[in-house]
């Protein structure tokens, strides 16, 4: 079991089961959503994601013709959840919200064709320019 929450404590989760996939994104809109170079996220099925308190939601069409819905804290603003219309029935959990976030592993880095050379990440884990065509049920 793996639990988290926003930087007040108004919103908690609780996650069953391992992540599908955890994976740095160097997107240009991590970028704005972060304040950094990436985000990190681990993939989980949305049935073993549990949340209390209330969520704001906002919704934006991706680059690469899906809808991207960002769930965060309305009252500290922190940014808890990512859905893509492309990968339904799955939740990105921002692993910086995990109480753990040593508990999940990197496991590869996604649009590093606008990686920003000032963060660096680590050469072994498989790297690509863009999203990879493959569907969470495949794994990595």
């Amino acid at each position: 079991m793996l639990r988290g929450g926003c930087l007040c404590g108004g919103v908690r989760y609780e996650i069953e089961g391992a992540p599908v996939v955890v994976a740095h994104c160097h997107c240009t809109d991590c970028q704005r959503l972060s304040g950094a170079g990436h985000t990190t996220g681990a993939m989980f099925p949305v049935s073993g994601v549990q949340v209390r308190g209330p969520i704001s939601e906002f919704q934006l069409a991706s680059s690469t013709e899906s809808i991207v819905t960002r769930s965060f804290c309305p009252t500290c603003g922190s940014q808890l959840f990512g859905r893509n219309t492309k990968m339904p029935g799955f939740t990105t959990v921002s692993v910086g919200t995990l109480d753990d976030p040593d508990l999940v592993v990197p496991q590869v880095v996604v649009f590093a064709r606008t990686k920003r050379r000032w963060d660096p990440s680590d050469a072994a884990l498989p790297t690509f320019d863009t999203q990879p065509d493959w569907k969470p049920e495949d794994g990595v």
